[in-house]
């Protein structure tokens, strides 16, 4: 019987393995790295050790530190919940070797199902469907591109070792082949140190179905249904859902049988997901196994009404699974989003910074999977997501409202969301129908103005310097003084306004030029202010720090700043040539050098940071002037990075 439990991994999933492992009277261990030291998993934990800096390959990969807190605190299994080592071959043969009990798969099913070759050539063996391609032992660049030859385009270039979308690429032709081998190569190197590369045949537009399959070691395997992932964003999933609404019983049947053989054709043992793409004929092919507990297995757990991580923990003590086959049952529909910082107006740049505020939503049928609370910070060194925000229902539209008014619910102050842009997915016709594919997100969000800055109207305006005007004065807004106008000015984005607020006993008129709105003051207190608002009684929500202002109302959240008193200050920014660093990363690639011409929109430099790569753009025509950055710099945000001169045909172009 195991006793101690420690879980080598952090956030929202270390906090979900930690609260069932002590419900089922487990001690549990946390390890935190030092930016993490007042974590909630660490918290949560019973025993916590530090393992390294902040950096994960210092820390959180670093499996000789693990192994050692696990030594010092006598726990005798491992969980390694997933990213950083869950899917580390050596890292589960060096607990074994240590007396320790990983919860997971054996090192030998791991290794085969890491490599994308080896595992397709596994699954051709076990009679899976697998989508033509070149499997070739690291084929060389030639080989490749002599291969694609055969396959016909468009075609994938996917990463052996990969997972996640990188190190992936769509190729549409000839043309674009050998560049895209180099950056999925670069891509790959960085994220997996493997920069081994496969082609398949693209599968156009298809459903990205997978099968949660579970297995012990006396020889029994089951599947527990579907999960949906087709709504991507560069190859990562953006929302999840079980069951699957293009799913017949037939078809999950099939693809349920499949994956076991893939299971069993491994000699697995525990959680695994076995990843297909389907066609629009319901023809499906084996993409991948991943042999760990998936980010969206929530979802399955909410339909079946079982706790993966507890079959996890039984499995690992030698115990056969709980159920059969014939007792698993679906019930209802789950869906599951991604809440992330990042800010969707800005190409999903991922958001780093304090967060003030952070309370979920509350309801029935509702569950948030999180790793922070209100004062924590997200930094640039870990992946940004904040919570799993997931809803269950009777019937698909329950689960659909419950999770939109989930979203629009939840207070985040201090950093962007793609909350607004999750939400817009959920409501949108095309996956309220259940038709939405891989191609969904690039077909319904590629010119949609809500994904633009926010342009704040008069209503949320007032708000904002109705909040900023009572807290401005020692007069209570309310008192019978004689009326007052107080000009306010915020900023918003890139954008500057400047009201006239006239106070009168409680009621607040404001004007913005020729357009007006008024607003009655009913009650205020620390974070919370009561509004009547054309004769409907509102409360929202703000935190105020330093001259930012956070607003949540009307099922939005936004932020302006208080420039009142701000002296003016030149003009800069966009356009000016001085190209900086959007977050802090490391350089992987700088492409231009001094002298040469470039155009608004090249990319320069090549950033790597949260695990994907990110371009950082010319934001004007010109020339080249000095390049600041090197391959394998560790940059800041802001830092810069290249400077560009203008030239007289540069500022031709400009101007026209």
């Amino acid at each position: 019987m195991l006793k101690k439990l420690l879980v080598a991994n952090r956030g929202e999933i270390a906090v979900r393995v930690i609260r069932t492992a002590k419900a089922l009277g487990y001690r549990t261990v946390a390890v935190y790295s030092e930016a993490d030291a007042r974590a909630m998993h660490v918290e949560l934990a019973d025993e916590a050790v530090c393992i390294g800096p902040a950096q994960v390959s210092a820390s959180y990969l670093k499996s000789d530190a693990i192994l050692e807190a696990a030594r010092k605190t006598g726990a005798d299994c491992i969980h390694p919940g997933y990213g950083f080592l869950s899917e580390n071959a050596a890292f589960a043969n060096a607990c074994k070797d240590a007396g320790l009990v990983f919860v997971g798969p054996p090192a030998s099913a791991i290794e085969l199902m890491g490599s994308k070759r080896r595992s397709k050539i596994a699954m051709q063996e076990a009679g899976v469907p697998v989508v033509p391609g070149h499997e070739g032992n690291n084929a060389s660049d030639e080989e490749l591109i002599a291969a694609a030859k055969d396959i016909g385009y468009p075609l994938m270039i996917k990463a052996s070792a990969g997972g996640g979308g990188r190190g992936m690429r769509l190729v549409e032709s000839k043309s674009e082949l050998a560049e895209n081998i180099k950056r999925a190569r670069s891509e790959s190197k960085q994220a997996f140190g493997d920069d081994e590369l496969i082609l398949e045949k693209a599968v156009i537009e298809p459903r990205h179905v997978e099968i949660q399959v579970f297995a012990d070691r006396h020889g029994n395997a089951v599947y527990l249904g579907e999960r949906d992932c087709s709504v991507q964003r560069r190859h990562q999933k953006v929302v999840e859902e079980a069951p699957s609404p293009f799913v017949t019983p037939e078809l999950r049947q099939a693809m349920g049988e499949a994956a076991v053989k893939a299971a069993l054709a491994c000699n697995y043992e525990g959680a695994g997901t076995v990843e297909f793409l389907v066609d629009k004929h319901r023809n499906f092919y084996f993409l991948e196994m991943n042999t760990r507990l998936q980010v969206e297995h929530p979802v399955t757990e909410l339909i079946t009404g079982q706790d993966l991580v507890a079959w996890q923990l039984n499995v690992a003590e030698g115990r056969p699974l709980p159920l059969g086959q014939d007792d698993i049952h679906l019930n209802g529909h789950a869906i599951e989003v991604r809440l992330y910082a990042e800010d969707p107006a800005h190409g999903f740049t991922p958001q780093t910074g304090p967060l003030f505020a952070f309370e979920p939503a509350e309801g029935e049928g509702l569950r948030f999977d999180t790793g922070v609370r209100s004062g924590d910070a997200i930094t640039p060194h870990y992946d940004p997501m904040l919570a799993k925000v997931i809803a269950w229902g009777q019937t698909r539209d329950q689960a659909r409202r419950r999770l939109i008014r989930a979203l629009e619910d939840t207070t985040v102050f201090g950093v962007t969301t793609n909350r607004h842009f999750l939400s817009r997915i959920i409501a949108d016709e095309t996956f309220g129908a259940g038709e939405a594919t891989t191609a969904f997100l690039q077909r319904a969000f590629k010119d949609d103005p809500s994904l633009q800055p926010q342009t704040l109207d008069i209503r949320q305006l007032a708000l904002a310097a109705c909040v900023l005007d009572h807290g401005s004065s020692g007069q209570s807004a309310w008192s019978n003084a004689p009326a007052t106008m107080t000009p306010i000015k915020l900023e918003s984005g890139d954008t500057i306004v400047e009201l006239l607020v006239t106070r009168s006993g409680n009621q607040l008129a404001f004007n913005m030029g020729e357009t007006h709105h008024t607003l009655m003051l009913e009650s205020q207190s620390d974070g919370l202010l009561c509004i009547i608002d054309n004769g409907v009684r509102q409360t929202c929500q703000y935190h105020r720090q330093g001259n930012s202002l956070y607003l949540q109302a009307f099922g939005q959240s936004w932020s302006v700043r208080d420039i009142t008193h701000q002296p003016v200050q030149g003009a800069g920014g966009a356009g000016s040539g001085r190209i900086q660093a959007t977050m802090d990363g490391a350089i992987i690639d700088v492409l231009v050098e001094a002298g040469q011409s470039v155009r608004q929109g090249d990319t320069l430099v090549i950033l790597e940071a949260m695990k994907m790569e990110h371009p950082v753009k010319a934001d004007r025509n010109g020339v080249v002037g000095e390049v600041l950055a090197s391959k394998g710099d560790q940059v800041k945000r802001s830092q810069l990075l290249v400077e560009i001169t203008a030239n007289e045909t540069a500022e031709q172009e400009n101007e026209a």
